[in-house]
């Protein structure tokens, strides 16, 4: 016999030998078993036994009565009670304060200058100067000093905030000094705007009064 057939006849019986390969699954058995009916979870039914479940129509009104007894239950967020109080927030705040408190009042004010003609109010210069030096000097004081903190704050915090745009001073305790800073600055700088100089007025009218006096005694001796 020669080599050629048997290397054909070798052929042959390998192409028709069946595979026997553990792990190999014909490609029937995959159609079948996806034929196969699957298992599925069943909702649970309650027995003859067991009450079952009633449902029944709610109003607006009610639905929102519930929404609101529900809403009771839930827990709430914590508030600034809880927090400890710190000069970073207390400036934050004021900062916001103080800006609507001074362009809020300059709206006001001028508004009610440019109205005063019409509805018969004297807020002229002269009026006001009159009306301010009425006053004693502790009311003084104090009615300049609720005017000049607020813009003294304003000024001074704002020039931290400018600091602050330049990447500087973000650390928690150089944030904690420079509060306290612009704080001890707007106190400082009011009360010299409130109440330095409040003596030059007596001490120009004594100055005012013996000048008068010299003048009617030289032209009574003359």
């Amino acid at each position: 016999m020669s080599v050629h057939k048997i290397f054909q006849r070798s052929a042959k019986r390998l192409l028709t030998r069946q595979p026997t390969f553990s792990g190999f699954t014909p490609p029937a058995a995959i159609a079948a078993s996806r034929l196969r009916p699957q298992a599925r979870h069943v909702a649970f039914q309650p027995s003859a036994t067991e009450p079952h479940a009633q449902t029944q129509p709610a109003k607006p009104s009610d639905a929102y009565a519930i929404l609101a007894a529900q809403r009771l239950n839930r827990p709430v967020s914590p508030h600034l009670s809880i927090y400890q109080p710190q000069v970073t927030w207390y400036a934050s705040i004021l900062n916001r304060i103080t800006g609507c408190v001074l362009s809020g009042g300059l709206y006001i004010f001028g508004t009610a200058y440019l109205a005063s003609p019409l509805l018969g109010w004297h807020l002229e210069s002269a009026a006001m100067a009159e009306w301010f030096g009425s006053f004693g000097a502790v009311t003084k004081g104090a009615m300049k000093f609720g005017i000049s903190w607020p813009f003294s704050f304003h000024c001074w915090n704002g020039i931290r905030h400018l600091v602050w745009d330049t990447g500087r001073e973000f650390g928690n305790r150089q944030v904690q000094v420079t509060g306290w800073i612009v704080v001890a600055l707007s106190v400082v700088s009011s009360t010299m705007l409130a109440f330095v100089g409040m003596g030059d007025g007596k001490s120009k009218e004594k100055v005012v009064g013996e000048e008068s006096w010299k003048g009617e005694f030289k032209n009574w001796k003359g």
